[in-house]
């Protein structure tokens, strides 16, 4: 491949719901770019974009992937994203590093959830976006349809540059806006065609919208539209370009990237249109100060590269994904990464194509490429030079949704599992690991059920171990509600020195969750050198409460009397005085089960209101606000136990059709009630039997 300057760079990236195409599109581009001899198919398992093990497995892409080709001495960088919402985090990777975006839309299921946070995702990074509607050639594709949702939705500012032409129902051709021209498919070729005349009044308003939002980029332009002058082509080119640059036009294509049709003329709008990394500017920091300096891409500037995506490879190593912003990264040099404070020496550099990496000395401003083996750099670090120390902002990750706890198939897997969950934390920013050191469990957590089943499936894939997902134990707590006054009399005899302690203690509900413990002894019946041992022996049992066995927490407990022997007594016998005291006197003083309560804030369209509050009390919620949104969206505040939370990722998801999302946050601790209480004891008796056999 040639050098190219950064004028003629694309960085393209691909956006939908699942199953719009996307990966068939990116297909056909590298097919009619011929980088590719023949045309890959996803259900196949042989598209360029798809080479993950697990995306052969489930038919979808659950990985950004890139891939570089050229196209009219333009260098294109295809950047590839999953379309299902467990994979949200490797959207926003490709996202970050993209200078406009194409929202691929199925003509047969029109504008979906995904549709609209594509749009949304591609405001956000305010880069440039054309729609392609997908599918034409299948049956019951409409695109009309599509495109007045699109238009309803979006606004104005989406509209068509081609218009399909029907035969007999059949998607035959399209007419071109743009050059207000038609053309007919013909086997593999396009062959000119005549504008049919039903569609010449919807033309001409097309063209007359079209012609109004090109006003808006020019002032000399808005003076010719007013006065009913004609644009030149020249001009009129120009204001596409200007409006599909500070996106008050969003353009329209249409075709089937299965069949290869209408591909070839979305790629040539990419070249015409869309802008290059020369057009954008990136933000960053300077080490060491506030400064924020704006960077534009420059080959000949200081070096500077925003690392977006690693991917952990069990033979290669770490491979890391970078877009170079400014200067010219070469193979075999050295830069400085300001968030490990590292100098790393690169290997060789590559660009990719998919998991094909193709050795270049070296890449420019605004292009994107690899390189494996660096020691102390992850996703969302900045290389830079040492002498020009920067950082670029970091893509913000969404939280976790639903952690699920794992368990070895094999006994002795552990470290194998540790290590392996661990690597693929490197590649995955939205996956977290953790450890509930109270109920000893190692936790998951991800976007969704699809998301951790995936990282199951790489655990076993990669790593050759396998793991069992089930449902967290819930952290419970004991107190009790009433006062009582208990007797603990350790005493044994032996021969020789005995045992002897012997205490009254007071217990009743305490104010703060640790134990309280006081001391109201008169007279000396004990001594205070066994008061510690005392306090000792009644932390060591609230660790296992009566009920359930779960800790026990605000409890108040008062050393009000008890007796000593001058050679038998001992630290160790008051220990145990203590111990004994506190199995009588709890299940005396009304013990309850604890649960916790999280603080939960969904958001909906409001039209889910109903539904969601409606689920909320089935789950024991209670709902203790609602505050208005943009966009039609709602925040419900509530709260809810924690136990009837660990699936809300996938129950919301099904009842808002993926619009729904939601935080969570542990508040406080509540008593159980009795029917609930009941059965989590029962389960924790049978469990702690269970135990004993083993």
């Amino acid at each position: 491949m040639k050098d190219y300057a950064v004028q003629n760079l694309r960085n393209i990236c691909l956006l939908a719901h699942g199953n719009a195409g996307k990966t068939t599109l990116a297909e056909a581009m590298l097919f009619n770019a011929g980088v590719l001899d023949r045309f890959g198919k996803v259900v196949d398992g042989t598209t360029t974009m798809d080479y993950d093990p697990e995306e052969f497995k489930r038919k979808i892409s659950i990985s950004t992937a890139i891939a570089t080709c050229e196209w009219l001495d333009k260098k294109i960088n295809i950047i590839d994203t999953p379309g299902y919402f467990d994979f949200v985090g490797e959207v926003m990777q490709g996202i970050r590093v993209a200078d406009s975006a194409i929202i691929v839309v199925s003509a047969k299921s029109g504008v979906s959830v995904g549709t609209e946070k594509s749009w949304t995702y591609a405001n956000n990074r305010k880069i440039p976006r054309f729609f392609f509607i997908n599918k034409m050639d299948e049956e019951n594709a409409n695109f009309d349809a599509s495109y007045d949702k699109m238009s309803s939705i979006f606004g104005n500012s989406v509209i068509p540059f081609q218009l399909p032409i029907y035969e007999a129902e059949k998607y035959v051709g399209f007419v071109d806006i743009i050059n207000m021209s038609a053309k007919k498919f013909q086997k593999d070729k396009l062959v000119d065609a005549e504008i049919p005349a039903d569609l010449t009044d919807r033309i001409s308003q097309i063209k007359s919208s079209l012609d109004e939002l090109i006003a808006e980029t020019d002032e000399s332009l808005m003076e010719k539209f007013f006065s009913g002058e004609e644009y030149t082509q020249e001009e009129f080119l120009k204001g596409i370009k200007a409006g599909v640059a500070d996106r008050t036009i969003a353009p329209v294509f249409c075709g089937s990237s299965f069949q290869n049709i209408g591909v070839k003329e979305l790629m040539n709008a990419i070249v015409s249109f869309m802008p290059s990394p020369e057009d954008t500017v990136e933000i960053a920091t300077k080490i060491g100060t506030d400064d924020v300096v704006e960077i534009k891409p420059n080959a000949n500037g200081p070096l500077s590269a925003f690392v977006f995506k690693t991917i952990a490879d069990p033979f290669v190593g770490k491979i890391s994904m970078f877009k170079v912003y400014s200067g010219t990264i070469k193979s075999d040099s050295t830069v400085y990464n300001p968030t490990t404070e590292k100098t790393e020496k690169l290997g060789q550099i590559f660009m990719l194509r998919g998991k094909k990496q193709i050795p270049v000395d070296k890449l420019i401003a605004g292009d994107i490429g690899g390189v494996a083996k660096l020691a102390a750099t992850n996703t969302n670090d900045t290389l830079c030079d040492n002498s020009n120390r920067i950082l670029y902002e970091k893509i913000e990750f969404p939280e976790p949704a639903i952690s699920m706890a794992i368990e070895p198939k094999a006994k002795g897997d552990e470290e194998k599992i540790n290590s392996g969950l661990h690597k693929l934390q490197d590649e995955d920013p939205t996956f977290k690991i953790s450890i509930n050191t109270e109920t000893r469990q190692s936790l998951i957590s991800g976007v969704g059920e699809q998301h951790l089943d995936v990282i199951v499936s790489k655990l076993k894939a990669k790593f050759g171990v396998s793991v069992n997902l089930v449902n967290p134990k819930v952290a419970y707590r004991e107190t009790i509600k009433k006062k009582v006054k208990v007797e603990g009399k350790h005493k044994k005899q032996s021969g020789g020195h005995g045992q002897y302690g012997h205490v009254w203690i007071e217990f009743e509900h305490g104010d703060t969750e640790d134990l309280i413990f006081e001391e109201k002894i008169f007279g000396g019946s004990v001594p205070k050198t066994y008061h510690p041992a005392v306090e000792k022996g009644l932390r060591e049992a609230i660790a296992h409460g009566v009920l359930a066995g779960y800790p026990v927490v605000n409890l108040k407990a008062t050393l009000l009397d008890g007796s000593y022997h001058d050679v038998d007594s001992s630290e160790m016998a008051f220990k145990i005085a203590a111990r004994l005291a506190y199995k009588k006197g709890l299940p005396l003083a009304s013990p309850v089960l604890l649960e916790p309560i999280a603080n939960v804030k969904i958001t909906v369209p409001e039209s889910y209101m109903g539904d969601i509050i409606g689920d909320l009390n089935k789950r024991r919620g209670r709902v203790q606000g609602m505050n208005s949104l943009e966009n039609g969206y709602q925040e419900i505040e509530a709260e809810v136990p924690q136990a009837e939370m660990f699936r809300y990722a996938t129950d919301l998801r099904s009842m808002t059709h993926g619009r729904g999302s939601f935080t969570l946050k542990i508040e406080r601790y509540e008593e159980v009630p009795a029917m609930v209480a009941n059965k989590v004891i029962e389960e924790a008796k049978k469990n702690m039997a269970e135990d004993d056999e083993d």
